[in-house]
């Protein structure tokens, strides 16, 4: 290869000096860098052989961080949870002014709060467990591993305790310091004063023809209030409470109304009935109200209020306001009549209890139909049971006591017994409406119940085999008299009492126009035979023969006249005497027969004076023989058969089983039943 001359050949030279200076360098960084490397070596084994003991004392430190790094995760995962529990207990205290202050002014709002606090409770209980296991865990998690400070185990784990007991207990009130116990006893208090304030005495309202619709006792409102309030407390277990308050007050609220109606009689403990009517009529009435308007009132309301919680509970409810009330009060006066001696009187009576409570039934069957009202159920059935066989039994024994009363002396003044009079007239009120009616239905259950079936007959046969017994007691007594006068006016007075006291009646319907003219045949034939046997034998003594034919012989005539008159004055004086003792109750008979007695005495005795009376006017004792004047004659026989003051109804004695052994004028007869009536004419 050769060199060029040319003037490119200056340039190459020069590049290959500049690469041999280039290549010189090299060479002397390498000499400097191994000159290095050989001094270097030395001081890297020397690291070496320290890097096992430093590895080990760093290790420790690398784990720390590991365990630092895995509680951080445990930390976020319990703030979480424990901040949210914290956020809702500061949400709980802020409720506190609002439920600390009186729900009247505004319930809704306070209602409201009262909701909020509920389900703060509610996320509280809820969440609660979770922070906490969340911070077991952590205070575990440090324990295990040694993180932190040792003398603060024992205080969070203590802490934590406290939180698991609370748990343990389940009493969520507690987790608000018992705010919510305090809230539901303000809503308490709003409900009993919400009761009170509106509670007012139902006033007594006469039963009418037309159906009462008793008004809601309570205004709508409160009736919303009281809802919304109960349940609030339902919901927090305070329904009982709820309950016990609301009877209180309803039930007090009741009674009230019924007590100021005078109620006292219900708590009368008495024998008899007699003497009693005003008050069952009163009970009847007072019943009909309690039920029908006050109780039934009590009823709706207690099924507006109580709505949302069901007819179990407000059925029982309203059971435990009708006994506060005093139902028991009215059915134990009921019984207590039931119970008392039997007398005609009381079978009226209880027929009157009978109707009144047959007229409630449906009433009865609606408000008393629960289980709730199982009492008042039962006793108004043991009341209807005795009410029923108490009167069928009275009525199957009337014809028995007057019977018994046949052994009884006659009456001493020929009067109507009371037997008679009394009888005659309660017959035809069994057959007249209401009592003919309501007799038949007891009749009717009574028989059911004995498997037994009722006809009509057997009502009216009964009707009309105590009006034939009657008959016959009437005529047994007659037999009795001493004196056939006597014995003649009483059936005379007998006799035409059945006409007038029957006829036109439904009894004298059952007996019949041939029965009534029979008695009023009879009657008739009494009064003549009375009168033939009484003043008419009285004219035969005022006979004028012989007074007559001896004009010329006046002290003959005198002497005549005297012994007439004498024994005139002596059958008449005796005769009146009687009949002074006697009665006859019809005045228009009494009447009759004090007309009949003067017309057939007064004007003969009045023309036989003016003719003969002459003859002993004088006479030194002229009065010893003109005893009477033809005016005092017709006076005193005007006056005849005054009727004497009848004893009252009530005084007659009562039916009885008691076998007692008496006298004649103590009421009781050898068999031992006692008299059924007592009568004005002395027939016990």
């Amino acid at each position: 290869m050769g060199v060029k001359s040319d003037g490119g050949g200056g340039s190459g030279f020069e590049s290959l000096l500049a690469a041999r200076k280039s290549l010189a360098k090299t060479l002397e960084k390498s000499r400097v860098l191994a000159s290095t490397l050989e001094q270097t070596g030395p001081r890297l084994e020397e690291l070496s052989s320290r890097l096992p003991a430093l590895e080990a004392a760093v290790y420790p430190m690398r784990n720390h961080k590991q365990i630092l790094l895995g509680l951080g995760g445990h930390i976020d995962r319990a703030v979480g949870p424990a901040s949210a529990v914290l956020r809702v207990f500061d949400a709980v205290h802020g409720l506190e002014e609002s439920l600390l202050s009186d729900p009247q002014s505004d319930i809704w709002g306070y209602l409201a709060v009262v909701n909020r606090l509920e389900e703060a409770l509610k996320f509280l209980s809820e969440n609660c467990t979770v922070a906490t296991q969340w911070l077991e865990d952590i205070v575990e998690y440090i324990g295990r591993h040694n993180v932190g400070e040792v003398c603060y185990l024992p205080r969070l784990r203590e802490s934590l305790e406290g939180l698991r007991a609370l748990q343990r207990d389940q009493d969520p009130s507690r987790l608000d310091g018992g705010l919510l116990d305090v809230a539901l006893d303000k809503l308490e208090g709003e409900f009993r004063r919400l009761l009170v304030e509106n509670s007012v005495l139902l006033p007594l309202s006469l039963p009418s023809d037309r159906p009462c619709i008793a008004p809601s006792p309570l205004p709508v409102p409160v009736v919303k209030k009281l809802q919304v309030i109960l349940e609030r407390l339902t919901v927090n277990d305070r329904l009982e409470r709820c309950l016990e308050i609301y009877v209180d007050v309803r039930g007090g609220n009741a009674r009230a109304s019924l007590e100021a109606l005078q109620l006292d009689y219900l708590q009368e403990e008495f024998i008899s009935v007699l003497g009693k009517d005003e008050y069952i009529d009163q009970w009847t009435r007072h019943l009909e109200f309690a039920v029908k308007h006050l109780l039934d009132a009590e009823y709706k309301l207690c099924g507006e209020v109580y709505e949302k919680i069901g007819p179990d509970v407000w059925l029982g409810c309203f059971g435990k306001i009708a006994l506060q009330a005093g139902m028991m009060g009215f059915l134990k006066f009921g019984e207590t009549v039931a119970n008392s001696k039997q007398d005609p009187i009381k079978l009226l009576k209880l027929l009157d209890i009978f109707d009144g409570l047959n007229k409630m039934r449906p009433d009865f069957n609606k408000l008393f139909g629960s289980k709730g009202c199982f009492e008042i159920q039962n006793r108004t059935r043991d009341l209807v049971k005795m009410v029923v066989e108490g009167a069928c039994q009275i009525f199957r024994e009337l014809l028995t006591q007057v019977e018994l009363q046949r052994q009884r002396p006659a009456p001493s003044d020929g009067g109507v017994p009371m037997l008679v009079s009394f009888l005659s007239e309660y017959c035809n009120q069994l057959l007249e409406d209401p009592y003919r009616s309501i007799l038949t239905q007891v009749l009717v259950i009574e028989r059911s119940w004995r498997r037994e079936s009722f006809q009509e007959r057997i009502l009216l046969e009964g009707i009309v085999s105590i009006i034939r017994a009657l008959e016959l007691n009437i005529e047994t007594w007659s037999k009795s008299y001493g004196d056939p006068v006597l014995s003649h006016l009483f059936l005379m007075n007998n006799h035409w009492h059945f006409y007038v006291h029957t006829k036109g009646t439904k009894l004298g319907d059952l007996l019949g126009d041939a029965w009534l003219m029979e008695h009023q045949q009879y009657k008739e034939y009494y009064v003549a035979v009375y009168f033939k046997d009484s003043w008419g034998k009285l004219p035969s003594l005022l006979s004028r023969e012989g007074l007559i034919l001896f004009s010329g012989g006046r002290a003959t005539a005198r002497d005549l006249l005297k012994q007439r008159l004498k024994a005139f004055n002596v059958a008449f004086d005796d005769l009146y005497k009687k009949h002074a003792k006697w009665i006859i109750p019809d005045k228009e008979l009494g009447a009759k027969i004090c007309h009949l007695a003067v017309q057939a005495l007064v004007p003969i005795y009045r023309s036989y004076m003016q003719n003969y009376g002459p003859l002993v006017e004088q006479d030194e004792s002229p009065k010893k023989y003109a005893k009477y004047t033809a005016e005092d004659l017709e006076r005193m026989l005007g006056g005849l058969f005054q009727q004497k003051t009848v004893k009252p109804l009530i005084e007659l004695p009562k039916l009885s089983r008691t076998v007692t052994v008496g006298g004649a004028n103590n009421g009781i007869i050898n068999n031992g039943k006692t008299n059924l009536l007592r009568t004005s004419s002395a027939v016990i």
